[in-house]
């Protein structure tokens, strides 16, 4: 198992829910972690919790400065970037026809344009060093379409896409880009209207997505896993 101890990591969505429970998870191990989020007290909340070595950077994910200020803020403070996660997502949940333009920009530009813009200006400090790991969330949603879901899908179905397709571009550089699809979890998810009636004790919780992620960056380096789909044992 690779060790992961001083090594720099930075994730999107880390004041709360799925980002909260990875950046626990990697501090734990060790790592350096940039916790970028758009709440800076939620951010703070996850840095007392972490008890470690991080710094608290607040971001909003869909914004090109503040995405070059955070690995630009990450690198000069802790070190140049190790481990990328993009768990940084919004769902707004409705039918085609009433759904609004401002609605569909938001879902793309956080769910899907900011792991572009991310990827894209991290990359070349890792091509330069032969090494790296990104790890995109996505969600079940990302391999099957449902109603009322359409443009939260079509986000995550181009997740999954983009990240299939970053990877054979990058692993010739020793860079690993994998995509984790969890199933049902328990966050403040709670506008999803597929979430209603369901057993909160049956779903996932955010550890189980952090320990994949954990799975993830502690392969050996001739290892790529290059997609988990996590579910929940029984249905919720």
């Amino acid at each position: 198992m690779t060790i992961i101890e001083g090594k720099v990591a930075v994730v999107t969505g880390a004041g709360r829910g799925i980002g909260r429970a990875i950046a626990l998870e990697l501090a734990g191990m060790g790592a350096k972690v940039a916790l970028a989020a758009r709440n800076a007290s939620e951010l703070e909340q996850t840095a007392r919790a972490a008890g470690a070595a991080t710094s608290v950077i607040p971001t909003d994910v869909r914004k090109r400065d503040d995405v070059h200020r955070l690995l630009d803020q990450a690198a000069s403070t802790l070190g140049p970037v190790d481990i990328l996660v993009n768990a940084a997502g919004i769902g707004v949940f409705g039918q085609v026809t009433a759904f609004s333009d401002e609605d569909y920009d938001a879902i793309l530009d956080t769910n899907l344009r900011s792991i572009f813009m991310i990827c894209r200006h991290v990359l070349p400090s890792m091509i330069a060093r032969g090494k790296g790991d990104i790890v995109n969330i996505a969600s079940i949603a990302g391999k099957v379409g449902s109603p009322t879901r359409a443009v939260y899908c079509a986000s995550k179905f181009g997740v999954v896409g983009f990240t299939q397709s970053l990877a054979e571009e990058v692993r010739q550089h020793g860079i690993r880009v994998s995509v984790v699809c969890p199933g049902s979890t328990d966050t403040t998810f709670s506008s999803d209207p597929h979430r209603e009636g369901k057993v909160k004790g049956k779903m996932l919780l955010p550890a189980d997505v952090a320990h994949a992620v954990r799975m993830l960056v502690t392969q050996e380096p001739n290892s790529f896993i290059s997609e988990i789909i996590l579910r929940p044992t029984q249905k919720p």
